[in-house]
């Protein structure tokens, strides 16, 4: 639908708008229908009263991205005709690529029109691509996957809960879902790269923000510019008076709380942030205190902001983070559990995670690479990580990508 609606676009000047909005129609009703009518069903039982039947759909897996991506090259061919493509071939490669397929990063047509084209691949573009994989698959399997050890055990019960379980879910958390998306991400990009693609970065060290708008310009790239292109822009941005782009972005952010999940924790999420961003632009917030302070409290916000976004409901959340505020008592029943999520091996990984997450590596990686053998050392370096991943794979039960489930 969306490779006939660029064909129209391409071809014909009447009813363009018209087959615009049937196509969108279309995109959104598979996704609504898949992923929201359960969501839809329960709430309104629950505010009407109603036992209406939850139909029950399985959901497609990655059904959020390649929406995206579907809609977005309808909408760029919309506004340039020019942009899409008469090959069929070619439009089902882009909307079908495997490697970012199911989580993303989200890529528009026009970033890899020419690259499908006349696409060359190197055997220095090979090894490059999977060194990149191999760095992604380590933060799913030897960071991610620890850390989540923790969150799940503390996140699991709701007998005892008091400030360090609250503040180690919390850290452990924001750890944990950066390593899993950005290492997908990672991987995306790196078998991308094998096969002659360049993706777009989609995280450049988000937990370095100084303010909540800055961290949108680094977590989830793609998703950010693609609400920013296709729904803040339209519907007027900054361009119409103080009120409007205000209500604008919390629109942008209750959107991006839905898009994540049916779930309303996943909509206070967006509106959580939308509130931050709202108030930075009509406030000096993000200037109060200079960048440190600006970053310590973006911390906060964001580790608040997660601790809903993990959270099965509303209940299990206010109990996660009141314990920051309440748990002061600290029982041996705490201490026990504590003992048991933070293994030795998670605080490992949350050493390194708290060490690499704000890019801290970074000056190290950097003088490294001026050394002649710098690239041979990574390359044996992947090696080592490729083989311990290895390991865990044989021993760790099955672990998805928390975005699969998106």
């Amino acid at each position: 639908v969306n490779y006939l609606a660029g064909l129209w676009f391409r071809s014909r000047k009447n009813c363009r708008r018209l087959v615009l909005i049937l196509t969108l129609v279309l995109n959104l009703g598979a996704l609504a229908t898949f992923k929201y009518l359960d969501f839809f069903t329960e709430t309104l039982n629950a505010i009407a009263g109603l036992q209406l039947p939850l139909p029950g759909l399985a959901l497609p897996i990655g059904i959020s991205f390649f929406t995206f991506q579907g809609m977005s090259y309808a909408i760029d061919t919309y506004r340039d005709p020019d942009s899409g493509t008469r090959n069929f071939f070619e439009a089902l490669l882009y909307l079908s690529f495997f490697p970012q397929l199911i989580a993303g990063p989200i890529v528009k047509y026009h970033d890899v029109a020419e690259q499908i084209r006349n696409r060359c691949t190197t055997p220095e573009d090979t090894a490059l691509g999977l060194r990149r994989f191999v760095v992604g698959l380590s933060k799913k399997l030897l960071l991610a996957d620890l850390l989540a050890l923790a969150v799940d055990k503390i996140y699991g019960q709701a007998a005892v809960t008091d400030v360090r379980l609250s503040a180690l879910a919390m850290i452990c958390y924001c750890l944990q879902i950066y390593f899993d998306f950005s290492g997908y991400s990672d991987m995306a990009i790196g078998m991308g790269r094998m096969f002659g693609f360049r993706f777009l970065e989609n995280f450049n060290y988000p937990y370095c923000a100084s303010s909540i708008r800055d961290f949108w310009r680094r977590w989830h790239i793609s998703l950010s510019s693609w609400f920013k292109e296709y729904v803040y822009i339209p519907l007027g941005g900054n361009r119409r008076g103080q009120p409007r782009p205000c209500w604008n972005l919390l629109l942008v952010f209750f959107l991006t709380g839905l898009w994540h999940g049916a779930s309303w924790t996943f909509v206070a999420w967006g509106l959580w942030h939308g509130f931050w961003s709202v108030l930075e632009r009509i406030t000096a917030l993000k200037k109060i205190g200079g960048k440190a302070i600006g970053h310590v409290y973006t911390l906060l916000i964001v580790a608040f902001g997660f601790a809903l976004f993990r959270a099965d409901d509303f209940a299990q959340a206010l109990r996660i983070i009141g314990g920051l505020f309440t748990g002061w008592s600290l029982t041996r029943d705490g201490s026990l559990l504590m003992h048991a999520a933070m293994t030795p091996k998670v605080w490992l990984a949350l050493a390194v995670g708290c060490f690499a997450a704000p890019g801290l590596h970074k000056p190290l990686a950097e003088n490294l690479e001026r050394w002649s053998g710098s690239r041979m050392m990574s390359y044996g370096i992947c090696l080592l990580l490729f083989a311990l991943c290895c390991l865990r794979l044989a021993a760790a039960s099955f672990n998805p990508f928390i975005y699969f489930r998106f």
